[in-house]
């Protein structure tokens, strides 16, 4: 496998070709890649709605959702179905593995769907299906408002919908704010009653007169012709018109019995924008598309379409735009950029310091070409650029520059001993080969289990295993390929660069002084001279003719062949003249420096260096010998650093900040869901909407409200959080843009010794989304009547309450009851807040009993007493109709007059029967029930959701065993394991089952992964290892780094006072399993080198002296690159300055906390634990050998062979070594004649005793 190394230094070309290649199929591939905010999430689940007007919450459940349960009951692959029955609809939501076959089983649930729907009453609308997608919510709101007639606010948006749906990048425009057209038919009881008709009649005159009747064909001879009869109504008044009833010769038309007008359906919610009615556009993209250049093409889209507008109506109405998702996804890929820019520099700080500029450059390089070979292989897949791309991007921040360090410091090493650039570089790729590909795969090892992430955590999470698989791959063909041949191809260059130099600096003075301006006059010359002879062949094309080849074409192509051959002849001069200027420059300062080396010679003749012959140990190296080359020391270095990794574990058990599932930004966001009980009107609901939006509307951190009483909203992303079941109202706003906050002055931290202040400009704290948050809370508390809840903007795979307790059971009845007991509970449970259930909201419903024996004495029915209330409620559906200013066909309803629909018009209501006109109030009653607005079902069974959040801060007190009282965080997990004490204390009733469900079944499934990874992780890597070393003591030491990595991780937790997040630290740690091993790598790798040829412990001492300074510097780059991230600075080296704790900044830093504590810990543990266990193994069998020479000893004598053996040692070790010294053959050491021969003479005892040996002896 190392041939590939000489391979491609013996093809230098191809390859820098392949490098440039590289790099410009990475750039592109990353500017046209799409960006999104989160990942394009297909969740395997699908939803199921019937709506039924007027059906009642227990007849949805018996005649709906039971119908359709039972239909679906049988899938394959069906995990979980819920169902939900409620007034005016039924539904169910169908719950199926990942790794579904999406198609089929689309086919299976509409297959289902039409059995279920013939067993479906009378009165039940058509189906629909629709899927779960996390990438169609809006990326921006395109919201209308101001002083304007609704018809024409609802033309405009309308119009300026197909404008948006007419772009390529966008999905869909979805219209909230508006209501549906209607023709309204408002009918005169009394006329109704006068000319005895019925709501029947009026049904069946418009139903049998609004047909398009395709009445087939005529053959004749003459032809074949159409015959059709239109009669569908198009305008309103084509119902003034229509009969209804004839006496005699005079005939009842609808316009005689009715009002006819083109309205509005009935408000059911009220929208407003900043405190103006509004109506809002949610723009959603499509698939692939890049979410900054369509929100982008949506503004400039909106501003041409608003150009059309009449000059009064521009004024009058007011166009913006909000709750732009592109602005965080801009700012997403602004801090990758800077992030990775920081890395660079940090990096190559570092490796300048250590090795140089060329090695600094080179490792440099290789961040970047990793990363554009990553895009393009993701445009390669399709793959969009999303925040967990983005995430995986920064965490190989720390990882893919390991390899190059080793490959470079080590072919630096060999640079220095005397050996050519190429040779160095080759040399050193093939010697470490094996080490950086065993190191880059115990990495991979590390990331593969993700692959296999279950859940919507999984998928949300999927792209960052694929990411840093890319990056890796492409860093190992970085390392082992392209920086051997760049460096050996820049060594040569340097080298070129430098014998150019020093031979013009070693010239005569007059040469270098006229060299200067030549090579200027040279290189200025070309550059003015070229353009002019471009400019000619430009004009020569110009003026050909192609159709003469004789007088036109070949005179001019010959005149361009030799411009051409011109302008080559003038590039290499201005390029040699650039060289050349470049070398007079740097000559310069080197011939000054020769002319002070001369001086220097002169007036100050050195002295002869003194030779220091053997191998010398650093004050590092006396330390490791000292713990190797003691029997004791390496057991004691064992036991100091179990002692240290226990006593670190303990502590975090009794001090740690509890745990989080995923991290917790601050929001930009925000949703205030208003919650009131009762028969409210829609006008009561928005007049307390509108209370709680004057207080959100006042604070100056708020930017933009939306305004919402009733139904309606925005969609939007909320991680699968549902609003209460009595929210009455929501306003979602938008606090100011973290770019546009104002900054104030903070100090840092303090200089010590010198006392100096630091300081730093970070975001006013008054404009802190969670400190917005809590002041709108606290002002919200003072409005009467109301509750509120307030959700911030999601961030990650969920974001709902995460206690959220579920009980099952057939007995109503008692159901009910336990679950008001479990909610007293919660109510009682210290720490949790906004608490809220699904039990039935108190509340009245009319309930109409009909006396059938009753109604059938007068000749009615059920049916025709339903269609008499519709006129007071929402009135008789008689049939649709299309006119111009809709899309769809709107409804034609009859109904009573706005002042009859009342309750008390059911008494005075009269239906005609054989008897004549009777009122209804004959054989109808009404009483006011209990309202149960919606039942829930799971897998067949009626349920009950207790939800509450957790609040933040909070601790109790806990006895230990030393009778100390310890801190414990009051956290989700902890609230649930009280609460799961209590239900299994015996106070669950018979028949009720109950279950934790939502974010806390997602954050076990989760954190029971990520073990099973961890452990799967480690299995791979010790295979891995086991092959490399072949030695399962090695490969075990190997893996135990990864213990003190996690001792790390958990005192950078301590030290930056940040919970255990379940998603970013447990994904740290995993990484961290892959890069701490790459260490302990390199260092067994070149123990085993050495201790071929020399003794163990010499080995181990000299392993740890020579590779402490690529394992330091692996570790401090990776360490400085990640630091900036783990303090939340952004640095923006486009428009210039910084920011801290910016909330897209606020997501890496307990990733970069685990990476940088734990990678720092575990390498100074690692320099000391890895050489003392090494040492151990060798002292371990010379205790052996010992204790068996020993008993041989005392077995046998002095007169055995052991014995004997054991002597001649122990003499053996007392002798001195001989130390030869090679003397310079060119040196002649004069001889002494008064020194007498004899003293010259040695014997061979006492070689090694006083004086060194000679070569020549």
């Amino acid at each position: 496998m190392t041939g590939i190394v000489d391979w491609a230094a013996t093809r230098a070309r191809m390859v820098l070709a392949f490098i440039v290649l590289s790099v410009l199929a990475g750039t592109l591939a990353y500017v046209g890649l799409p960006k999104e905010g989160e990942p394009d999430i297909e969740v395997p689940a699908l939803f199921i709605s019937v709506p039924f007007p007027g059906i009642s919450a227990e007849d949805s459940e018996k005649l709906l959702v039971k119908v359709m349960e039972t239909e679906l009951s049988d899938l394959d692959g069906l995990k979980k179905m819920t169902g939900t029955a409620a007034e005016n609809y039924g539904g169910v939501a169908l719950e199926f593995e990942f790794g579904w076959d999406k198609t089929k089983t689309l086919a299976d649930v509409r297959d289902a769907m039409d059995t279920a729907e013939a067993d479906f009453p009378d009165g039940a609308e058509k189906y629909t299906l629709n899927e779960v997608n996390f990438s169609e919510f809006p990326i921006i709101i395109v919201n209308l408002s101001g002083p304007v007639p609704e018809r024409t606010m609802s033309r405009l948006a309308n119009d300026l919908q197909d404008t948006l749906e007419g772009l390529e990048p966008v999905l869909e425009a979805g219209i909230a704010g508006n209501r549906e057209e209607m023709l309204e038919v408002i009918i005169d009881p009394l006329r109704l009653e006068a000319y005895n008709v019925t709501a029947l009649d009026l049904i069946n005159v418009v139903q049998n007169n609004n047909q398009l009747i395709a009445a087939g064909e005529v053959d004749t001879s003459q032809g074949t012709f159409a015959v059709k009869i239109p009669s569908s109504f198009e305008d309103t008044s084509d119902f003034y018109n229509l009969p209804v009833k004839t006496n005699g010769d005079r005939i009842v038309r609808l316009g005689d019995l009715a009002t006819i007008n083109l309205t509005f359906e009935d408000r059911l919610g009220t929208a407003r924008f900043n405190g103006e009615t509004t109506v809002a556009l949610q723009v959603v993209k499509r698939k692939g598309f890049n979410i900054i250049e369509t929100a982008d093409l949506v503004r400039a889209a909106v501003a041409e379409a608003e150009k059309t507008w009449p000059e009064d109506l521009q004024v009058a109405v007011s166009v913006g735009t909000s709750n732009d998702q592109s602005s965080t996804v801009a700012s997403m890929v602004s801090q990758l950029e800077g992030s990775v820019l920081t890395a660079i520099a940090l990096v190559m700080i570092v490796t300048l310091a250590a090795l140089g500029i060329r090695p600094a450059l080179l490792v440099g390089f290789a961040i970047p070409t990793s990363f554009l070979l990553c895009f393009a292989l993701l445009a390669v897949m399709g793959v969009a650029v999303s925040n967990i791309v983005m995430f995986g991007l920064i965490l190989a921040v720390g990882m893919l520059v390991d390899g190059a360090i080793v490959v470079v410091e080590y072919a630096d090493k060999r640079i220095a001993d005397g050996e050519g650039p190429m040779h160095a570089y080759v040399g050193a790729a093939k010697r470490m080969f094996w080490p950086v590909v065993s190191s880059t795969a115990t990495t991979l090892c590390a990331f593969l289990p993700m692959l296999f992430w279950p859940g919507i955590p999984g998928q949300f999470m999927g792209m960052l295993p694929v990411t840093l698989i890319f990056v890796l791959s492409a860093s190992l063909l970085v390392a082992l390929v392209y920086l051997p041949v760049l460096g050996g191809v820049t060594g040569r260059l340097e080298r070129w660069f430098n014998a150019r130099t020093d031979q013009i600096a070693g010239g005569f003075w007059l040469w270098h002084v006229l060299l200067l301006p030549l090579a200027i006059g040279a290189a200025l010359l070309a550059g003015q001279l070229a353009p002019t002879l471009l400019n000619e062949v430009r004009a020569q094309f110009s003026a050909m003719d192609g159709t003469q080849i004789l007088g036109s074409v070949i005179p001019v192509l010959t005149t361009v062949f030799g411009l051409l051959l011109g302008v080559s002849l003038l590039a290499a001069v201005g390029l040699s003249g650039v060289v050349a200027t470049l070398l007079a420059l740097l000559a310069i300062p080197r011939r000054f420096g020769k002319l002070l080396h001369v001086a220097r010679q002169r007036w100050l003749p050195p002295r002869r260096e003194r030779v220091r012959g053997g191998y010398h140990r650093s004050a590092f190296g006396w330390v490791i010998h000292a713990i190797a080359g003691n029997p004791v020391m390496p057991l004691v270095a064992f036991g100091a650093i179990f002692v240290l990794v226990g006593s670190v574990l303990m502590f975090y058990i009794n001090n740690n900040n509890g745990t989080e599932f995923f991290v917790d930004s601050e929001p930009e966001q925000g949703i205030v869901y208003v919650r009131g009980r009762g028969n409210l009107s829609i006008d009561q609901k928005d007049q307390l909407v509108q209370q709680v939006e004057d207080i959100i509307r006042a604070h100056p951190g708020i930017q933009t409200a939306f305004a919402f009483a009733g139904d309606g909203g925005l969609d939007t992303n909320t991680g699968g959080a549902q609003p209460p079941r009595d929210t009455i109202g929501q306003i979602q706003f938008e606090t100011i843009a973290w770019e546009d906050r104002p900054q104030t002055h903070e100090t840092w931290f303090t200089i010590p010794l010198i006392n100096l202040a630091v300081s730093r400009d970070v975001v006013a704290a008054d404009f802190d989304g969670d400190a917005v948050i809590a002041e709108l809370s606290a002002e919200l508390e003072q409005i009467p009547g109301i509750k509120f809840e307030v959700l911030a903007q999601s961030r990650g795979p969920a974001s709902a309450k995460p206690v959220h307790l579920r009980l099952k059971s057939d007995n109503w009845d008692d159901l009910i009851a336990f679950t008001e007991v479990a909610r007293q509970k919660f109510d009682e449970t210290e720490g949790l807040r906004q608490i809220e259930d699904t039990l039935p909201l108190p509340g009245i419903d009319w309930q109409i009993d009909v006396d059938v024996e009753k109604a059938g004495r007068f000749g009615a029915d059920v049916a025709t007493v339903g269609a008499m209330v519709q006129l007071v409620t929402r009135g008789i559906l008689l049939d649709t109709m299309r006119v111009d200013s809709s899309d769809e066909e709107i409804e034609i309803r009859v109904r009573l007059p706005d002042q009859d629909r009342v309750l008390s018009t059911l008494d005075s209501l009269k239906v005609r029967t054989d008897d004549g006109l009777v009122p209804l109030s004959n054989f109808v009653s009404r009483k006011p029930v209990k309202q149960l607005a919606q039942i829930d079902r799971v897998d067949q069974t009626r349920f009950f959701d207790i939800k509450a959040a957790v609040e933040d801060g909070l601790f109790r007190k806990e006895s230990a065993t030393d009778v100390t009282d310890r801190k414990v965080p009051i956290t989700a997990n902890e609230r649930i394991a009280l609460l799961t004490e209590w239900l299994d204390s015996g106070v669950l009733p018979p028949g009720i089952s109950y279950e934790w469900t939502g974010d806390a079944e997602d954050e076990a499934e989760s954190g029971a992964f990520l073990q099973k990874a961890f452990a799967g992780a480690l299995g791979l890597m010790f295979i891995i290892l086991l092959a490399q070393f072949n030695s399962v003591y090695n490969a075990v030491l190997v893996l135990l780094a990864v213990v003190l990595s996690t001792t790390g991780v958990l005192i950078g937790m301590l030290v930056m006072d940040q919970p255990f997040s379940i998603i970013m630290t447990g994904t740290g740690i995993v990484a961290l399993a892959g890069i701490v091993v790459n260490n302990n790598i390199v260092l067994i790798d070149t123990y085993q080198e050495y201790a071929r040829y020399m003794p163990q412990i010499e080995a181990i001492t000299r392993t740890a002296q020579d590779r402490i300074r690529p394992v330091l510097l692996t570790t401090i780059t990776t360490m400085a690159g990640l630091a900036p991230m783990m303090f939340g600075l952004s640095l923006d080296f486009v428009n210039g300055g910084y920011a801290f704790d910016s909330p897209t900044a606020l997501w890496w830093k307990q990733l970069a906390t685990a990476v940088v504590f734990g990678l720092g810990i575990a390498t100074v543990l690692t320099l000391v634990f890895t050489p003392a266990m090494l040492a151990l193994r060798v002292w371990l069998g010379t205790y052996a050998l010992w204790g068996a020479r020993l008993l041989a000893k005392l077995s046998m004598g002095r007169s055995s062979r052991a014995a004997q053996d054991w002597a001649l040692a122990h003499t053996a070790n007392r002798l001195a070594h001989a130390e030869i010294v090679w003397p310079d053959e060119n040196q002649t050491v004069p001889a002494n004649p008064t020194q007498p021969a004899e003293k010259n003479t040695k014997t061979p005892d006492s070689i090694g005793q006083d004086s060194p040996l000679r070569a020549a002896e």
